[in-house]
């Protein structure tokens, strides 16, 4: 088969892979109908997280199921599924109390790389999940974004404790946090506050329910949201970016006894304990769940309540995918669908 592999910094190829097969009788291998370049795809191909020899990409996707192992039960071939970029188990204690990204038997679905023809799914019954029908083709780019930029802005919203009545800001103009903005809509916000400095971007994220957009960053992005906010700070903050600098805004943009859920992959992050001490806010965040959100964000999908596949901007072929890195990189577009 075909699939984006990564050799270098800033070089992705498609390269001919070996076709996925049944390892464990609890797998499936499903034929990719969509799948996508996540921003978290950047910090490897800049070269900030080192490559270590050919990588293969993705861990985004959507599919129809071709073969299924002897163990699985509950899918069967033929079935459009969704699933999480984490594989779990959906049974363990942890997936049960409502973290399947940390399940005793999770794998990270970037090792397998679903910028492909195909993948081999783990634990199936556990990370699948199947619509109830084959979806009309209008709602492939909004089920791919519930594989896991609508399900990381749903749970950044859910850490950052949003509820009807309360003020939230989104650190992040990115599909993350474009699609934490939507989330904190459905969730009930009076007011959301957007952190961007991108036209097009802000047009977006007001579409998607942004009240206000704030343009500065750091420090003065965080007074911005103090005078705002009549000097309190907002309720919640939603960070998704993973940096030094986006995660004191978020911090410095909330409220004490306020809550910051957190999503970017933070790379190089140090926390100030004595700011973080008398700031009284909670911290909540980490790698989202996403399994634990998808039969009620597929719902809302096919019920037409969101349309979070907004946030692809651009789509190309599979043969394309090197272009669909370049052009997120250059922030020339939001999100790049991909179509094997």
């Amino acid at each position: 088969m075909r699939g984006a592999v990564l050799h270098a910094p800033g070089d992705v190829r498609l390269d001919t892979r070996d076709d996925p097969r049944i390892e464990h009788p609890t797998d499936a291998i499903i034929r990719i109908a969509a799948t996508c370049v996540c921003g978290s795809d950047l910090w490897p191909y800049r070269g900030i997280e080192a490559v270590d020899g050919p990588a293969p990409m993705g861990h985004e996707y959507v599919g129809i199921i071709e073969e299924a192992g002897t163990d699985v039960t509950t899918l069967k071939p033929g079935q459009f599924v969704v699933g999480s970029f984490f594989a779990s188990d959906n049974t363990c204690e942890i997936c049960q109390a409502g973290y399947p990204s940390r399940c005793v038997h999770a794998e990270l679905m970037g090792a397998i790389g679903t910028q492909a023809e195909y993948a081999r799914i783990p634990l199936a019954d556990g990370t699948l999940v199947a619509t109830p029908a084959m979806p009309d083709e209008k709602f492939v780019p909004s089920l791919l974004a519930a594989s896991d930029v609508l399900g990381t802005g749903w749970f950044a919203a859910v850490a950052a404790a949003v509820a009807p009545g309360k003020t939230v800001a989104v650190v992040g103009d990115g599909a993350v946090g474009l699609l934490g903005v939507l989330a904190a809509r459905e969730l009930g916000a009076e007011r959301i506050i957007a952190f961007s400095r991108h036209e097009s971007r802000q047009k977006l994220a007001r579409e998607l329910g942004a009240t206000d957009v704030v343009t500065e960053r750091g420090d003065d992005g965080a007074a911005r949201v103090k005078d705002l906010t009549g000097g309190l700070g907002a309720h919640g903050v939603i960070e998704a970016v993973g940096t030094q600098e986006s995660m004191m805004q978020a911090i410095r943009s909330t409220r004490p006894g306020g809550h910051v859920g957190y999503v970017g992959v933070s790379h190089d992050v140090t926390l100030p304990g004595d700011e973080l001490f008398f700031s009284a806010v909670h911290l909540h965040g980490g790698p989202a769940p996403v399994r634990r959100f998808l039969p009620d964000l597929i719902d809302r999908i096919l019920t037409g309540a969101i349309d979070p596949g907004t946030v692809f901007d651009l789509t190309l072929p599979l043969d394309q995918v090197a272009e669909g890195y370049k052009a997120m990189d250059e922030r020339r577009a939001i999100k790049t669908l991909l179509q094997p």
